[in-house]
Protein backbone atom coordinates (compact mmCIF):
# COMPACT_ATOMS: atom_id res chain seq x y z
CA UNK A 1 0.00 0.00 0.00
CA UNK A 2 1.13 3.83 -0.90
CA UNK A 3 1.38 6.12 1.83
CA UNK A 4 0.53 9.65 1.21
CA UNK A 5 3.36 12.23 1.89
CA UNK A 6 3.30 14.51 5.11
CA UNK A 7 4.51 17.73 4.34
CA UNK A 8 7.51 19.24 6.28
CA UNK A 9 6.95 22.04 8.98
CA UNK A 10 9.74 24.35 9.31
CA UNK A 11 10.53 25.98 12.70
CA UNK A 12 10.51 29.90 12.00
CA UNK A 13 10.61 32.10 9.31
CA UNK A 14 14.33 32.16 8.88
CA UNK A 15 15.14 28.38 8.43
CA UNK A 16 12.75 29.00 5.61
CA UNK A 17 14.82 31.58 4.18
CA UNK A 18 17.91 29.87 4.43
CA UNK A 19 19.30 32.90 6.45
CA UNK A 20 20.72 31.67 9.58
CA UNK A 21 21.32 34.41 13.18
CA UNK A 22 24.73 34.25 12.78
CA UNK A 23 26.40 37.45 14.70
CA UNK A 24 27.99 39.55 12.17
CA UNK A 25 32.05 38.37 11.72
CA UNK A 26 34.46 41.06 11.80
CA UNK A 27 36.39 41.92 8.36
CA UNK A 28 39.64 40.45 8.12
CA UNK A 29 43.09 40.57 6.46
CA UNK A 30 42.78 37.99 3.74
CA UNK A 31 45.07 34.76 4.69
CA UNK A 32 47.08 34.55 1.39
CA UNK A 33 47.63 38.02 1.67
CA UNK A 34 49.37 37.53 5.17
CA UNK A 35 50.66 34.59 4.09
CA UNK A 36 52.34 36.12 0.54
CA UNK A 37 53.69 39.19 2.49
CA UNK A 38 55.63 37.27 5.34
CA UNK A 39 56.91 34.75 2.44
CA UNK A 40 58.65 37.48 0.87
CA UNK A 41 60.01 38.80 3.75
CA UNK A 42 61.07 35.82 5.52
CA UNK A 43 62.41 34.05 2.34
CA UNK A 44 62.35 30.61 3.80
CA UNK A 45 59.49 27.87 4.33
CA UNK A 46 57.19 28.54 7.41
CA UNK A 47 55.53 25.75 8.96
CA UNK A 48 52.21 26.01 9.58
CA UNK A 49 51.99 26.29 13.59
CA UNK A 50 54.43 29.73 12.94
CA UNK A 51 51.60 30.96 10.09
CA UNK A 52 48.60 30.47 12.31
CA UNK A 53 50.70 32.80 15.22
CA UNK A 54 51.51 35.45 12.53
CA UNK A 55 48.19 35.48 11.72
CA UNK A 56 47.16 36.30 15.19
CA UNK A 57 49.74 38.85 15.41
CA UNK A 58 48.80 40.21 12.01
CA UNK A 59 45.08 40.54 13.54
CA UNK A 60 46.30 41.75 16.90
CA UNK A 61 48.22 44.46 14.89
CA UNK A 62 45.12 45.99 12.59
CA UNK A 63 42.84 46.05 15.57
CA UNK A 64 45.12 48.34 17.76
CA UNK A 65 46.13 49.85 14.30
CA UNK A 66 42.66 50.93 14.19
CA UNK A 67 41.93 51.65 17.82
CA UNK A 68 44.91 54.03 17.72
CA UNK A 69 43.41 55.99 14.69
CA UNK A 70 39.88 55.83 16.24
CA UNK A 71 41.45 57.77 19.43
CA UNK A 72 43.86 60.03 17.73
CA UNK A 73 40.48 61.70 15.61
CA UNK A 74 38.17 61.13 18.43
CA UNK A 75 40.52 63.38 20.12
CA UNK A 76 40.55 66.07 17.66
CA UNK A 77 36.78 66.57 17.51
CA UNK A 78 36.35 63.88 14.01
CA UNK A 79 34.19 61.86 13.20
CA UNK A 80 36.68 60.40 10.13
CA UNK A 81 39.97 59.08 10.51
CA UNK A 82 42.54 61.60 8.24
CA UNK A 83 45.92 61.13 6.72
CA UNK A 84 47.37 63.37 9.35
CA UNK A 85 46.69 60.69 11.70
CA UNK A 86 47.76 58.04 10.26
CA UNK A 87 50.70 59.98 9.83
CA UNK A 88 50.82 60.62 13.85
CA UNK A 89 50.57 57.33 14.41
CA UNK A 90 53.48 56.38 12.20
CA UNK A 91 56.10 59.34 14.33
CA UNK A 92 54.67 57.64 17.15
CA UNK A 93 55.70 54.27 16.28
CA UNK A 94 58.93 56.07 14.88
CA UNK A 95 58.44 55.05 11.37
CA UNK A 96 58.07 58.80 10.38
CA UNK A 97 60.96 60.89 11.52
CA UNK A 98 62.33 64.14 10.48
CA UNK A 99 65.13 62.67 8.70
CA UNK A 100 62.58 59.64 7.10
CA UNK A 101 59.36 61.60 5.96
CA UNK A 102 56.47 59.51 5.13
CA UNK A 103 56.67 60.75 1.38
CA UNK A 104 60.23 58.58 1.28
CA UNK A 105 58.42 55.85 2.90
CA UNK A 106 55.82 55.56 0.08
CA UNK A 107 58.03 56.17 -2.55
CA UNK A 108 60.76 53.56 -1.44
CA UNK A 109 57.93 50.77 -0.52
CA UNK A 110 54.87 51.27 -2.59
CA UNK A 111 54.41 50.35 -6.90
CA UNK A 112 53.98 53.81 -9.05
CA UNK A 113 50.16 53.79 -8.82
CA UNK A 114 49.80 54.09 -5.21
CA UNK A 115 52.44 56.80 -5.21
CA UNK A 116 51.01 58.53 -8.04
CA UNK A 117 47.42 58.60 -5.73
CA UNK A 118 49.48 59.40 -2.36
CA UNK A 119 51.92 62.23 -3.44
CA UNK A 120 50.92 65.39 -4.96
CA UNK A 121 52.41 66.20 -8.17
CA UNK A 122 52.71 69.29 -10.20
CA UNK A 123 51.05 68.72 -14.07
CA UNK A 124 50.83 70.74 -16.55
CA UNK A 125 48.81 73.76 -16.46
CA UNK A 126 50.07 73.54 -12.80
CA UNK A 127 47.71 71.51 -11.56
CA UNK A 128 48.05 69.48 -8.41
CA UNK A 129 47.47 65.77 -8.74
CA UNK A 130 45.41 64.46 -6.89
CA UNK A 131 43.41 66.98 -5.78
CA UNK A 132 42.37 67.47 -1.93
Amino acid sequence: PLQRLQPKTVGNKTERLGTSQKKPREPQVPRSLIKEIFRHFAKMPVTRDAFKIVEKCSERYFKQLSNDLEAYSHHAGRKTVEAADLEVLMRRQGLVTDKMPLTVLIERYLPLEYRRLLIPVAVSGNKVIPCK
